[in-house]
This record gives C-alpha cells, structure tokens and sequence, in this order.
C-alpha cells in the first residue's frame, strides 16, 4: 500500500455483537469460531469481490473495495453465509456481525486506511442491527436499481464526530429468502405509498367442504380485481396476500411487511344454493375494526354480493371516490355462473407452476369459454398456460401450441377490449409464444392503462418490453410489480426478469446477483440459471458459471446453446454475449 494516498473507495467495516459477552463466557471456543468464520465464510467472500483487508483487530474488520457495488454484494452474501453457520446453533451460541459500508474519500498511510469514509463506514456497523447490513447514502446512490435486494430508508442519522448527518438505508431480502436465514434482515417495515392502501387477505372457507377452497379463494381474487380498478387506491397482488392462508395472522405485521394501511379479512360460506360472505376492515396503523358487514343471498347472485362487498370497502376507504368509479368495478366477468366456477378451478391450478397443474388450468379454461364463448379473461389465461408452457420446456408440438395460443389471445382482445386481466395475459402469449410483438405491447400497455394495480400487467409488459429491447423499461416495470407484490411466492419471476434485463443492457454483474436471488426462490426454474451461468463466464467468475451449467444440465441434460434462441428469445437479445457466456460456462453447442 502506497503511503499518504488519497482516493475514493468503499468501505466495509464489521465487528461481531456481543462479542465480549462471548468471551466471556468462552474464551478459546469463540475465539476458535471466529477465526474458522473469517476463514471458511469472509475472506472468501472478500477475495470473490475482490476486497482487501486493511485492518483487522480483535473481532473487527476493515476492508476496501474499488467498487460499492462489490462491496454491498460481499457484505450480504458473507451475512448470509454467516447466518447459515448460525442456523443449527442456539441463539446464545451465535456469532452475529453487524456490516457497514461507506463510500468516501481515504487515505491509505502506515497500512491501513484513514478518514472521514473509514469513519462514517464504522458509525453505519454501529447502526445495523446484529445479522444485517447498513449502508450510506453515498453507497445507496451507486447501487439502487442494480442489486437485488431492497433498501428501507432509514433517515438522517447524526453521528459521532461527523460534521454532518449521514442518510443511512437498511439493506434488505426477500421475506421467503430471509426467513430461511436467522439473523438477516428482513423486508418488514415497507413505507406507505401516498395514497390509500389495502391488502385483502384470503377469506376462510366456512363450508365444511375443503373442495371449496377454490371459491373462496377465487372470490378474493375478484375483490381484489375490482378494487385494483380504483387508481387512488395502492392494492397488494393476490399471491403476496395468499402467502398468510391458513396463517394465524398480526394484522399490525401483516400492515409493516406488506405496506399497506387497510387489511380486508372475510370469510365464505356456500351451501348448496345460498351463499354468504362477511368482511371487515382494519386500519393496520391501530388493529382497529372500521368496518364489517354480512353479505347473504342466492349463488346466482354471487356477483352482486361481491360488487356489494366492494363498494362497501371502498366507501369506508374513501368516501369521496366518484359513483363513477364505483360503477366500475361492477365488471363482471360473465354471466355463466359455471363458467365462473370452472375459471377460478383454473385460475387455483396455474397458480401453482407445474405441468401437471398447467394442464389441469388449460382444461379449466377450455371448459369455461365453452360455457360461456365471450368470457375474456379465461381466454386470455387460457393463453397465459401456453407461455406457461414455452418457457419451462413442456411444448409437445411448437407449430400447434403457437397457433393456438395465437388463437385464445386474439379471443381474449376481441372480448376484453376493457379487460386488464385479459389483455396483459394476451399480450404476453402474443410477444412471447406467437412473436408478434407489436399487439402484445398494444395490448400489456392497454392493461396497464386500464388497472395500474394489477401486478400481471406490470410483470407481463416487462418482459414484452425486454423482448421488444427496452430493457430499461422492463427494469421499471418489474421493480413496481416487486413493489404491488412484495411477498409474492412468484417472485423469482420477477427476479428473473431483472436479471435478463440488466444482462440485456450489458450490466452482468447486476444481472448475476439477481438471477441468484430467482435461483435461491426457485431453484429448478432453468431461465436464471442459464444468466447466471452466462453472466459470471462475461465476468470472469468461472467457477460459478461452470456451477450454475452443471446444475443446468441435471435440470435438463438436452439442452445446448443452439436450442436456447427458441425458447428464451429475451436472454438472446444479445445473441453473440449470451452465446459466448454460454459457451465459456461449458454449455455444449
């Protein structure tokens, strides 16, 4: 290290919690685990990002990087090793650290590094909760957008010796990734969007009968279609409020992990012609009930019981919403009450993500359009199953099932003209499955138009964007569909879109840490395994992409490079690089 220099650099700087009452009550068994941790965990994590330890005392570190987007990338992949070390041990026996990372200038003299970066790097360790990692606004300004983790915004923080107060952010996971790992940091605090907020959470099925499920489910998959209507309302995505069915729940937690400021809870009762609904509407800021009702009729009125239900939430939301818009959401689907059955029997099996349920759905839909031949939405889902299908390799007869799928999209447009559901579904069986690029982003930008809560619309114009070569775009549109469904079990889609996009803008080390995070949510889902091989073979990291083909070719061992321009157009937008990385990562021709 050159003596008296001056540069910019980021730094990481840890210590363990607790770390004397450890010794304390174990002297040389914590001082053993510390070094095998720092051997067999961090440094590894360092040399991987290419860091350098400039100080090290004790059960502290100092570490400098040349990049901030390395050095965040170190520090929560070594806390998440660290937490899987934790996991078997008792909580009294954990070694926990708390991770700052600063980006300033420094100066490198006697070996070590000085200044007010390295010592706004040591205040943010202090800030972090033991197992997490806190970092500036410095640091947050070269890494948003680019990593795939969230960031909650901690504030203006005053801090000892600092002139000025630092903004400091709490780097976060996933909650499915994070409750795997003691220790980490988890995304429970989202901020409240500016404007009303509601989750409504899955109704109980009163009936005795578990076949029932479906309806019940499929009910609050409606409410929560007519409501996403509202566009001053900020409405969570089904699949993040179904992650607490059958769950004992906090509606205060229920509040901080989903960011919403109203919960809808409900329950159904069907028995044989009759049905009954009841809701209740709690402000999550106090658990105080604002609202319940009963709604009890005849299975032919079922629709009206939900628009009844709807508007009633509605108005004790927002009372001043126009009647206009309240007469919007009393959009029914059709007026088969068959076809309405059989579509939320598909709706329940897509959901699920394997080829047995997508049959099952297919069949479902088919059932229902022949019930009722002008029900958009089971059209448009209908062709959902057929991008369903291309995309996880389950195509029988390519030349059939494209033509097919072409066939329900166009049915789905010509029927749902002011359908969202119908026409982001279409779009995106449309551009993917058919090629036809120019009415699926007609169409996905329609739906998004038409319901700018619907997570589908946002999800699924992504990624016609992506195809279309936007990736900046896309980028944008998967970060708010995140954002409308921040504990959706599907997150890994929208994971993977974020990283096929920044591969697609050339950024492939963003791209690598996102298609790692779809990996760790969805670990047989082939198309982030094929970015991540490619992208760490167009970064030098040869090892893991030598991993990621060997996991690759387990999954599926016929697939070759020449075979991927087919079935993931969107990872070859940059034929030639994606081929190369391919090829680099050992995937034969």
């Amino acid at each position: 290290m050159q003596q008296n220099q001056r540069r910019l650099a980021a730094i990481l700087a840890a210590d363990v919690a607790g770390y004397t009452r450890l010794m304390a009550a174990d002297e040389t068994g914590t001082l053993a685990r510390l070094q095998r941790l720092r051997a067999q965990v961090i440094e590894p994590k360092i040399a991987q990002f290419q860091g350098h330890i400039v100080g090290s005392a004790g059960d502290s570190l100092l570490v400098e990087f040349a990049s901030a987007i390395n050095a965040v990338q170190c520090a929560v992949e070594a806390q998440l090793g660290l937490a899987g070390e934790n996991a078997s041990l008792p909580e009294n026996q954990r070694m926990v650290f708390r991770m700052g990372v600063n980006l300033g200038d420094i100066i490198a003299a006697d070996d070590t590094i000085h200044g007010d970066g390295v010592n706004i790097a040591a205040r943010l360790e202090k800030l972090a909760e033991p197992g997490s990692v806190c970092i500036g606004r410095s640091v947050y300004d070269q890494v948003k957008g680019k990593l795939a983790y969230g960031f909650a915004d901690l504030g203006e923080q005053r801090m000892h010796n600092i002139p000025e107060p630092v903004r400091a952010y709490r780097v976060e996971l996933s909650k499915s990734t994070a409750d795997t790992l003691p220790g980490f940091a988890t995304k429970d605090a989202l901020p409240l969007p500016d404007r009303p907020s509601i989750a409504v959470l899955p109704f109980t099925n009163l009936s005795g009968d578990a076949e029932q499920e479906y309806f019940a489910d499929g009910m609050v998959e409606e409410i929560i279609t007519a409501l996403s209507r509202f566009r001053q309302l900020f409405v969570i995505a089904r699949n993040s409020t179904f992650t607490y069915k059958g769950r004992a729940v906090d509606v205060k937690q229920v509040g901080r992990e989903l960011g919403v400021r109203y919960v809808l809870e409900g329950s159904v009762r069907r028995a044989v012609s009759r049905v009954r609904i009841t809701g209740q509407l709690i402000d999550t800021s106090t658990g105080v009930h604002l609202w319940a009702e009963r709604f009890e009729g005849a299975l032919e009125d079922i629709f009206d019981l939900q628009d009844q239900l709807t508007a009633s939430v509605v108005g004790a939301i927002a009372p001043k919403l126009e009647q206009a818009e309240i007469d919007l959401s009393r959009r029914k689907p059709t007026e088969s009450l068959d076809a309405y059955d059989y579509y939320l029997r598909g709706l329940a099996a897509v959901h699920q993500w394997t080829r047995e349920a997508n049959n099952e759905a297919l069949s479902h839909f088919y059932r229902a359009v022949e019930l009722d031949p002008k029900f958009a939405a089971a059209y448009g889902w209908a062709a959902r199953c057929y991008s369903q299908r291309k995309v996880n390799g389950w195509v029988t007869d390519p030349a059939q099932e494209r033509m097919e799928a072409g066939r329900l999209a166009r049915r789905a447009a010509e029927f749902g003209r002011d359908d969202a559901v119908a026409l982001c579904a279409a779009g995106i069986a449309l551009a993917y499955v058919v090629g036809d690029l120019e009415d699926g982003a007609a169409f996905t930008d329609r739906s998004l138009v038409l319901n700018p809560n619907l997570v589908w619309a946002w999800l699924f114009g992504g990624w016609v964007k992506l195809l279309r070569g936007e990736p900046e775009v896309a980028i944008e549109r998967f970060a708010r569909a995140m954002r409308l469904s921040p504990n959706d079990p599907q997150t890994f889609a929208m994971q993977d879109g974020m990283a096929t996009a920044h591969f697609a803008a050339g950024r492939y080390a963003e791209a690598l840490s996102w298609a790692k995070m779809a990996m760790r949510e969805k670990p047989a889902f082939v198309v982030p395994i094929c970015t991540a091989a490619a992208s760490a073979a167009l970064i030098g990291q040869f090892a893991e992409a030598q991993e990621a083909v060997a996991r690759l070719r387990q999954l599926e061992p016929a697939l070759r490079i020449s075979s991927f321009k087919e079935r993931f157009p969107v990872l070859f937008a940059d034929l030639a690089n994606a081929a190369e990385g391919l090829r680099k990562a050992g995937l034969p021709e």
